[in-house]
């Protein structure tokens, strides 16, 4: 069974040894395949490409939150969003 992580910016998610439930193959997200979606994240094993996290992309408001609480990852991702908002070819 996947695990769920609702809070992109919780510390830890990424490092943490977790198990495959299929094959038993241990390993962090650094190590497995990444497959990415509109809303969110599967982490496959790279054994048996079981899912093994399910991790939700941030919306507008929690890269805020995180950022304006000093979360560096955030910082920058608003950083480049606001640049992209600032560009004066952008659609309105």
């Amino acid at each position: 069974m996947s695990e769920l992580v609702n809070d992109y910016f919780q510390p830890g998610w990424r490092t943490r040894t977790v198990e495959c439930a299929a094959c038993e193959w241990r390993g962090d997200s650094r190590d497995m395949t990444l497959e990415p979606h509109e809303d969110f994240s599967e982490y496959l094993c790279p054994r048996c490409e079981d899912i093994m996290l399910v991790v939700r992309h941030p919306d507008l408001a929690q890269v805020r939150a995180a950022a304006a609480a000093g979360h560096a990852e955030a910082q920058e991702q608003l950083a480049l969003l606001q640049a992209y908002l600032d560009r004066p070819d952008r659609e309105r």
